[in-house]
């Protein structure tokens, strides 16, 4: 259950990651609001997956999940480029996020 409340408070930081840009320095106030409530979601389900998971592989994999969905979704709505190097950056954080939960046991 831990892994699972790990993956969405990771989600929520993609969320809220990509609010920001939304927000537009915080002077647009629904999507001040919503990033705001998705970065407090995160860090509650970040703490809540940390009472069983330790904190170093938690916050890896956090960080991961956020990275990697904010650079795909960075791609898809704001035509960020794609280049291979990107991608296989990419592939290599997630490769690190696989070898962290297969690690964990």
């Amino acid at each position: 259950m831990s892994w699972t409340i790990l993956f969405l408070a990771g989600l929520f930081e993609v969320a809220w990651a990509v609010g920001l840009k939304y927000t537009e320095g915080f002077t647009r106030l629904w999507p001040s609001v919503a990033t705001l409530a998705a970065m407090a979601l995160s860090f509650y389900l970040l703490a809540a997956a940390m009472r069983s998971l330790p904190l170093g592989t938690a916050y890896a994999v956090w960080v991961g999940i956020g990275a990697i969905g904010t650079a795909i979704l960075g791609i898809v709505l704001f035509n960020e480029p794609a280049s291979a190097g990107r991608l296989v950056s990419l592939g290599l954080i997630l490769a690190g996020i696989i070898g962290l939960k297969l690690a964990s046991g």
